[in-house]
């Protein structure tokens, strides 16, 4: 009689933890909290963008709890992108309190992301 050992994953870790999508609608809320965010603005038709998508999802779950990620589609919410000065794609930027700290522009690697991540998370 052999035994097998049962492996049980929890998908609920993984929806809590994935990249939200921030519209105009929700915009002032996703960046006015307490805890720090990274937003990622990009659009359907962009490479690149395709690119770090699997990167900030991701740091989405190895920051759990310690940041909000969110993606802005530029097709979708042009007004967010002009505010913020958004002129190439994928552009990264990180919210703390409501104010914009830093830009990170291009399809950077995972640790350039995880460095700027660590400014701002509380330790």
């Amino acid at each position: 009689m052999s035994c097998q050992k049962s492996r049980i994953v929890c998908k609920a870790r993984e929806a809590v933890n994935t990249v939200q999508v921030a519209t105009d609608a929700s915009w002032d809320t996703v960046i006015g909290g307490e805890t720090p965010v990274l937003v990622e603005f990009w659009a359907p038709w962009c490479g690149p963008c395709k690119m770090i998508a699997p990167v900030i999802e991701e740091l989405a779950q190895e920051y759990a709890g310690k940041i909000a990620c969110y993606k802005v589609n530029t097709d979708d919410c042009p007004n967010i992108a002009t505010k913020y000065g958004i002129r190439s794609i994928p552009t990264v930027l990180f919210f703390k309190k409501g104010e914009k700290k830093e830009s990170v522009i291009g399809a950077v690697p995972k640790t350039t992301l995880s460095s700027s991540i660590e400014k701002y998370v509380d330790v």
